[in-house]
């Protein structure tokens, strides 16, 4: 393996871990949760969880941590992949994207359901009630997705 090989390997483990670090902490939220709740949740829910200091804590935890995660995946794991696989990486996102779908690795259309939902998140979500059960329940049914592209990574790199 070449030095550049080497540091871009290293770049890819960092950016998982920071992935890991913010789906565990979602994952650990829907988990707290879920001692009082069950998904996907409903509206009678969610007016219990706003009542809650804690869960709704734990809400805004998961709603922060499924952006974060969003962001840290498409602004700079995807690019260190690419980098590590020898690809260019001074092209349009869309063309990242492709060649990620090429090496199996995402779903274009379905990464771009999650990023719709992760811009929907940027805008002010807690003056509309449905939109907030809606968006809890999207992440909720999408936090596995999440889980098998960062494990199709690490396979890939090599990255125990």
């Amino acid at each position: 393996m070449g030095n550049k090989t080497l540091v871009y390997k290293q770049k890819v483990a960092d950016n998982l871990s920071e992935s890991y670090k913010h789906l565990l902490r979602l994952e650990n939220a829907f988990v707290a949760l879920q001692k009082n709740y069950s998904f996907p949740i409903d509206k009678d829910s969610f007016a219990d969880i706003v009542e809650s200091v804690e869960c709704l804590a734990y809400s805004d935890q998961i709603i922060y941590r499924f952006s974060k995660l969003q962001d840290c995946m498409g602004a700079k794991l995807f690019k260190a992949v690419l980098l590590y696989e020898g690809e260019n990486i001074d092209k349009p996102f869309l063309d990242i994207l492709n060649q990620l779908e090429k090496m199996e690795i995402i779903d274009v259309d379905e990464w771009f359901e999650l990023r719709d939902l992760r811009n929907e998140i940027a805008h002010d979500y807690e003056d509309n009630e449905e939109l907030a059960i809606n968006m809890l329940n999207a992440i909720f049914k999408s936090k596995k997705e999440l889980e098998d592209i960062l494990n199709s990574i690490k396979i890939l790199v090599k990255i125990s």
